[in-house]
């Protein structure tokens, strides 16, 4: 009788196939928990990796809202074909300071965790706006009311708190100061020495070209950020992780 034929032995028997499955079942879970407890930390420390800002933060949140991550994943395989195209294989600590984490499993668009820096404002404005205007064959819908959708930031520092209470490392002068930063971040003229001490590498910029702070303003802030936080030009990974 051949191993194959020996398999009709647990197909015909329902008891034993349920047994055996969560034999199999159990061995996986303990070859992929057991090592979990012979950690000190699971995710690697990364220089560079700071809190959102609170302009970030906000536009993160209209990412979310928006359901963006139904099309796009925050995660770039270490595959040689997802390498090539969006860039160095994402960290986890690249996530650490989300709640929830944006790492998807689906991709309608292109992965977003190194958009960061691609594209000028502008282009993002006119995505936003009318997607198929830069990208023909784009399926995504249309966000121009972002434009519209003024944000005055008066809860923001509360905002940052909660995010505190679960484990970001929000500092008590980051929350005394997130409403100032929150719009000093899309005024180039205005002062965000501040600002950038606090958050190094933050972008401060117009995003949107208008004079009112908008949802437009927030959630280019958010994509102008992605991916920008690690040098990986000088990056090694911790072998022994």
């Amino acid at each position: 009788m051949s191993i194959l034929s020996k398999h009709t032995i647990l197909e015909k028997s329902p008891t034993l196939l349920l047994v055996s499955s969560l034999l199999v079942v159990t061995v996986g879970g303990i070859v992929e928990i057991a090592p979990l407890f012979y950690l000190e930390n699971t995710i690697e420390d990364v220089e560079g990796m700071r809190p959102y800002s609170p302009l970030e933060l906000a536009g993160r949140d209209v990412y979310i809202r928006e359901g963006c991550y139904v099309c796009h994943s925050q995660m770039i395989r270490p595959m040689r074909d997802e390498v090539e195209r969006y860039g160095h294989y994402s960290l986890a600590a690249e996530s650490k300071y989300d709640h929830p984490h944006q790492w998807g499993s689906k991709r309608t668009g292109p992965d977003l965790a190194r958009v960061g820096g691609r594209y000028s404002d502008a282009w993002h404005v006119d995505h936003f706006t009318d997607p198929q205007s830069v990208v023909p064959e784009s399926v995504m819908p249309k966000y121009a009311f972002l434009l519209d959708r003024k944000i005055d930031g008066e809860h923001i520092d509360d905002l940052l708190s909660t995010h505190r209470f679960v484990g970001v490392p929000y500092t008590d002068e980051m929350i005394a100061s997130a409403r100032a930063d929150f719009r000093v971040q899309a005024d180039p003229e205005g002062d965000w020495d501040g600002l950038v001490e606090r958050y190094p590498g933050a972008v401060v910029s117009n995003f949107d070209g208008q004079d009112d702070l908008t949802e437009m303003d927030a959630l280019i802030a958010y994509m102008q950020m992605l991916g920008t936080l690690v040098d990986f030009s000088t990056f090694t990974p911790d072998a022994s992780r």
